[in-house]
């Protein structure tokens, strides 16, 4: 009985691969910002599939064996396709959501076959040293909406990042309340440290892409 209760908390999201997989995503009916799969989670989990990082016809595999850790990781979908593309994945997020996390890396570890992936907390703005040396990749997906957290994320980017590490930042540019004054004051402060790239559409998945949905190179300067 209190299997169903547990699982009638949930609902699950299909992500289509383009090798035919499908990860099965588990959000909650009730919770937090983190407790659903955003659009820009798809857009970004999507865009790490694309040709000039992952193309098995000319053997191409970017990720194969790279240290990759997620931010504000919510349901996981964007560091689940990470591992099952072959990097070593650590997907982090507040206390409250680890239980999450771990419910859809248990549904799809079947599809991680060559990569790997793990479970950490990490609040923003505190000590990283269990994430060094730098990763290779720092993925963000959807990471940019709370005023008081925008300080302490450019303060854990710094701290994470090292002089080779690519931060692949995805984000939906949102119009309304305090939305634009958010990701105004988190550019000013992330572009005293580092340079920022923003990815065309031609270069995203075709199929998962949308104009007010930006993907961003970010890396230090």
């Amino acid at each position: 009985m209190e299997a169903d209760a547990e699982e009638s908390h949930y609902f699950v999201r299909d992500i289509e691969k383009n090798d035919g997989c499908t990860l099965k995503v588990k959000q909650c009916y009730l919770g937090d910002v983190g407790c659903v799969v955003w659009d820009a989670a798809i857009v970004l989990a999507k865009y790490l599939e694309t040709k000039q990082f992952y193309d098995p016809s000319s053997g191409v595999n970017v990720w194969a064996g790279r240290s990759v850790v997620e931010l504000g990781a919510g349901t996981g979908v964007v560091g689940l396709m990470a591992a099952t593309l072959g990097a070593q994945v650590t997907v982090t997020d507040l206390e409250d959501l680890q239980t999450l996390l771990r419910v859809n890396i248990q549904e799809n570890q079947a599809l991680i076959t060559s990569g790997s992936i793990t479970v950490k907390v990490l609040k923003w703005g505190e000590d990283v040293s269990a994430f060094l040396p730098p990763p290779h990749y720092v993925l963000m997906a959807d990471c940019i909406y709370y005023e008081q957290s925008v300080v302490p994320l450019v303060e854990s980017l710094k701290l994470l990042a090292g002089p080779e590490t690519c931060i692949i930042c995805c984000y939906e540019q949102r119009t309304e309340g305090i939305n634009p004054k958010v990701e105004r004051k988190f550019f000013e402060l992330l572009q005293q440290n580092f340079s920022c790239e923003e990815i065309p559409s031609d270069k995203q998945d075709p199929e998962f892409s949308s104009p007010d949905i930006r993907i961003l190179h970010i890396r230090k300067v």
